[in-house]
């Protein structure tokens, strides 16, 4: 059996478990860096998944907890949209992917990870990401490392600021 060391990754197992909500708890915080946050806009803003599926996977998140798609205030809705577009162009300057997967997951059954707090995935993707490793495998390899992953695109950010709320 082959076997991938990722030592890092055992920060995350050891870590506490947060109580509460992690997407209400992460704006609280004054560390954007260490919260993985990159944006902050008036009603939401863009965090890097801690856990991604590929590379740069981003994610756009009301402040307000809310699960329900339907309750977005329309203020909340536009800007959610607008940072959405805003992540595909950034990303498609900053690492050039091949395409992209963007959406919501909306409850639990429908894949939601955290189903309690709405958030949309922007995932980049590259000819031939799915290859024998996660097929035969079931292993995801990942080139890149979260924080370095996070200062080249806050770096982007420079030559292609977030829109104006």
């Amino acid at each position: 059996m082959d076997r991938i060391w990722a030592p890092w990754r055992m920060a995350y197992i050891d870590a506490p478990k947060l109580e509460g909500c992690v997407f209400c708890a992460q704006p609280a915080e004054n560390d954007d860096r260490q919260n993985l946050i990159l944006h902050r806009g008036k009603t939401c803003f863009i965090v890097m998944n801690l856990f991604p599926y590929n590379n740069s996977h981003l994610m756009v998140t009301p402040y307000r907890h809310t699960s329900d798609f339907t309750t977005l205030q329309p203020d909340e809705s536009a800007e959610m949209m607008q940072l959405t577009q805003y992540c595909v162009r950034l990303l498609g300057h900053a690492i050039r992917p091949d395409g992209f997967n963007v959406g919501l997951n909306l409850g639990t059954a429908a894949g939601a990870g955290i189903a309690e707090h709405l958030h949309t995935h922007i995932v980049p993707r590259w000819n031939g990401d799915t290859n024998f490793m996660p097929v035969l495998g079931d292993t995801k390899v990942l080139p890149d490392a979260l924080w370095p992953g996070y200062d080249r695109l806050r770096a982007a950010m420079e030559r292609t600021p977030p829109p104006d709320p």
